[in-house]
């Protein structure tokens, strides 16, 4: 049966009717935008196509001037329960959008890929709880210092090298299959000189001794 309220559960914030609040000002927003026409009408959800209001060229420019992601400093987007496909590419478009955030935290999204993604500004990111399972699917951050990436899927170092050139400082990398590698923090902080922290410990003196090398003699015993 449905509920009373289910006509309007695809509304979000930008269909609140005489507000002025910008996108910026929202520290903790939800992803909730509505299917489009056509995956409503796929859904076999005639009735809430036919009352939906017909948004013009101009309603949307000007809803996209009030989301104001552009200007956002610091954003929360955690726990969004990215259950359909409309939600996860709302999801990117607004990623996309974050040329001036500085402060990301995206915890449990259950997020794989955002190689497409540039956050030019970003020094702080929280990716933690995802299905991460590489360096080489996260954002391009040229500016990063601090990044979280515990309770991920990273099963390799491979690819942390990427960060090398950045002044990346602080490294979470805890509940991960790469942190039982043999010699793990020599490898990261051979990888990434700039780094202070790694799981929230600081860098220690055998942090920076070289990795011991292995060499296999061949044996010839002579009679």
């Amino acid at each position: 049966f449905k509920l009373p309220s289910d006509s309007f559960k695809y509304l979000n914030w930008c269909d609140i009717e005489n507000h002025d609040v910008p996108g910026d000002q929202l520290y903790c927003p939800r992803v909730r935008e509505g299917p489009t026409d056509e995956e409503l009408f796929f859904r076999g959800e005639e009735l809430l196509l036919k009352k939906r209001k017909q948004v013009t060229d101009t309603e949307k420019w000007q809803k996209k001037l009030q989301e104001n992601w552009e200007n956002c400093a610091e954003l929360n987007l955690s726990f969004q329960d990215l259950g359909d496909l409309y939600q996860v590419e709302n999801f990117q478009r607004i990623l996309q959008r974050l040329i001036r955030v500085e402060k990301l935290w995206l915890v449990d999204n259950s997020l794989t890929d955002l190689s497409a993604i540039r956050l030019p500004r970003c020094r702080e990111l929280n990716v933690s709880k995802n299905y991460f399972t590489s360096f080489k699917q996260l954002p391009k951050m040229p500016q990063i210092q601090h990044l979280s990436l515990a309770e991920n899927n990273i099963m390799t170092l491979s690819g942390i090298s990427d960060f090398r050139h950045t002044p990346l400082e602080s490294l979470i990398l805890k509940r991960n299959p790469c942190e039982f590698q043999e010699r793990y923090r020599q490898l990261v902080f051979s990888s990434l000189p700039n780094l202070k922290r790694l799981d929230g410990i600081p860098k220690l003196p055998e942090d920076c001794s070289p990795p011991k090398i292995r060499f296999l003699f061949r044996v010839c015993t002579i009679l």
